[in-house]
């Protein structure tokens, strides 16, 4: 393993881009009276790269896939969640279509992660990439 561990994961880099990503959007004006919808946002972001970080310091493959999968589905909410924001109006699409095109990528990154993690090649380098 890598000295920095789930740092060097590019899709935890990414996750974790997203999120701050995320805290900026949610300190607009536009929605700043939506507490509950800000604080679910957040969560979900958070939640991403924070299941992805706990996954990786696992000692087994199949207790990292279960956090993987968790951190997936947090993805899931918060791509739903900024689908709404854009059709209540609280932004335009243009501000929103990037950060759900990210949850979009991360998803297909995770399921790489997850699929490499399920059936790993015995001797074979981490098929994961790191920065």
């Amino acid at each position: 393993m890598n000295e920095n561990g789930y740092r060097s994961l590019v899709v935890w880099q990414k996750s974790k881009a997203l999120a701050v990503g995320i805290y900026r959007l949610t300190n607009a004006e536009a929605i700043r009276r939506d507490f509950s919808l800000i604080d679910q946002m957040r969560c979900s972001a958070v939640s991403v790269p924070s299941n992805i970080a706990e996954g990786d310091e696992r000692k087994s493959d199949k207790e990292s896939i279960r956090f993987f999968h968790i951190a997936k589905g947090s993805l899931s909410e918060l791509s739903t969640r900024l689908e709404i924001v854009r059709d209540v109006s609280y932004f335009a699409p243009a501000e929103v279509e990037p950060l759900i095109g990210q949850c979009g990528e991360l998803a297909k990154m995770l399921g790489a992660l997850i699929c490499a993690r399920s059936n790993p090649l015995p001797g074979a380098p981490s098929p994961v990439p790191r920065a």
